[in-house]
């Protein structure tokens, strides 16, 4: 093992356990457990609510699964990842005040209870707690999958030895701390990621000679990887554009950036958190996979594309200072899996058991359940990542369509048409769901995303999931009306 790599990663777990300890202060001595454990008490300020944002969106598709991605694909695949730029203005503006004016008046803890007060159907419910359970499950995997890898290069370990320490760190992590403790970690995680991006990608520049060069062996290796088409030329106009959807104005609809928007303490907070966020992520997603694809002729001939950021930081860094870059991988993917794990485990107790199975349970009893289930879901999940994909990003794209065909709608039209009812929300997610999952089942290349008219599977099913919320909507309004339920 290469101690002088692993002890700064060391050091950096140290801290995350310590502020989880800290934060657990909070966790058992609120009165109200549900608010702080899922979303700590809402008290977030700008900065924190930004970089919670960053690093719960920035996970192992964007650290790990991206650069990977972009080391195959070449500069088609950054072009492609600028998408995401938008990610926490779109999410904020559009939800913004409003989202959070109302998940206070509905006393909401998550985005599922919301949609309960606003629809008041028990079937929306169970609907969306089902789809945030499939989806995020696959979401987390990769992330199980992404932390495994990282670990299994730096130690040398194998993948499944690797798996189990870094999930036995998370699951101990998540259920000592709850939100308040991934909101303040990823607030230094996301500083982590920015600085760590900053360094690979200067020392990756250095290592291949500039700028110049590097492009010159890319084209002498194949001209398409200069290109926005891809090394294959499956990169079409069409595709990449329809990536906007997926990862620019869609992430609307993921739950667990949804949820950010609940838990900022005023408005000041957001639009300070509005203004950070776009900047750094625009930086870390055009830095690391920008770095994905210069450490191509770097490292040539990867087996595993996934592999490519800890290796890189490995071969062109002094071992002290990888250690500390290797920090930003793993700061994403523990931010990430951790902000995952306490969805789905939300969507089971306060959404499923508390709602519907015993309204009446105690506190006590509450936090015994949200524990359980948490460790039941994190050891699940590292049972399903022990045969990983060849791409991880593959997990990760297809849990983001599945939950944006799911919430996008039901949400922002729940939000802002006042026809907009459960019949509505019903036939939205029904069609967006059941579409999304037909599609991506006879889906092509790239990276079984293609779907009909060239574009990304999940363009159709949102259009769908739209067409079915508005026509439902305005086809029951007056029955509606006349029963008055929503």
């Amino acid at each position: 093992m290469n101690w002088e790599v692993i002890i700064p990663l060391l050091v950096f777990m140290a801290v995350v356990f310590m502020i989880g300890f800290w934060a657990s202060r909070y966790v058992y001595q609120r009165s109200n457990f549900l608010q702080e454990y899922f979303l700590g008490s809402r008290e977030l300020g700008g900065l924190i609510l930004a970089m919670t944002m960053i690093a719960t969106y920035g996970s192992a598709s964007s650290f790990i699964g991206g650069p990977g991605a972009a080391y195959q694909e070449g500069l088609g695949w950054v072009l492609l990842s600028m998408s995401q730029v938008a990610t926490g203005y779109f999410v904020l503006m559009i939800l913004g005040k409003k989202f959070a004016i109302m998940a206070r008046k509905y006393n909401a803890v998550t985005l599922v209870d919301y949609l309960r007060h606003r629809y008041n159907s028990t079937l929306v419910v169970v609907l969306s707690a089902m789809s945030i359970i499939i989806f995020l499950f696959s979401a987390m995997a990769a992330q199980w999958v992404g932390g495994a890898r990282l670990i299994g290069v730096v130690t040398g370990l194998s993948y499944t030895s690797a798996l189990f320490i870094f999930a036995v760190a998370v699951l101990i992590y998540v259920i000592i701390g709850g939100f308040r403790a991934i909101a303040v970690t990823d607030a230094m995680q996301g500083i982590i990621m920015f600085v760590g991006t900053l360094v690979l990608l200067v020392a990756t520049i250095i290592a291949g000679g500039g700028m110049g060069n590097i492009m010159s062996d890319l084209a002498a290796e194949n001209e398409m990887l200069i290109t926005p088409f891809g090394a294959e030329g499956d990169l079409t106009a069409v595709y990449v554009s329809s990536f906007w959807i997926l990862v620019g104005v869609g992430v609307v609809g993921l739950p667990q950036v949804a949820v950010r928007a609940m838990s900022y303490k005023d408005s000041r907070s957001m639009h300070r958190a509005l203004i950070i966020g776009t900047f750094v992520t625009a930086f870390m997603m055009f830095g690391m996979h920008l770095a994905g694809t210069l450490a191509r002729p770097i490292i040539p001939g990867l087996e595993v594309a996934d592999n490519v950021m800890p290796t890189l930081a490995m071969t062109v860094l002094p071992a002290w200072l990888a250690g500390i870059v290797l920090a930003a991988p793993l700061a994403a993917i523990m931010s990430t899996v951790d902000a995952l794990l306490l969805m789905v485990s939300s969507a089971v107790v306060k959404d499923v058991y508390h709602n519907y199975i015993n309204p009446k349970a105690s506190v006590k009893k509450i936090r015994k359940v949200s524990v359980g289930v948490t460790a039941i879901l994190g050891v699940s999940v590292v049972l399903f990542a022990l045969s990983p994909p060849e791409l991880l990003i593959t997990l990760n794209l297809f849990a983001f369509g599945g939950l944006e065909a799911a919430f996008v709608w039901p949400l922002v039209l729940g939000l802002y048409w006042s026809k907009g009812n459960r019949h509505g929300a019903l036939a939205s997610i029904i069609l967006g769901v059941g579409s999304y999952i037909v599609i991506y089942i006879f889906a092509g290349e790239p990276l079984g995303q293609m779907g009909p008219f060239g574009m990304h599977s999940v363009v159709i099913p949102v259009v769908l999931s739209l067409i079915g919320y508005v026509i439902a909507s305005i086809a029951t309004h007056k029955k509606v009306m006349q029963t008055g339920y929503v």
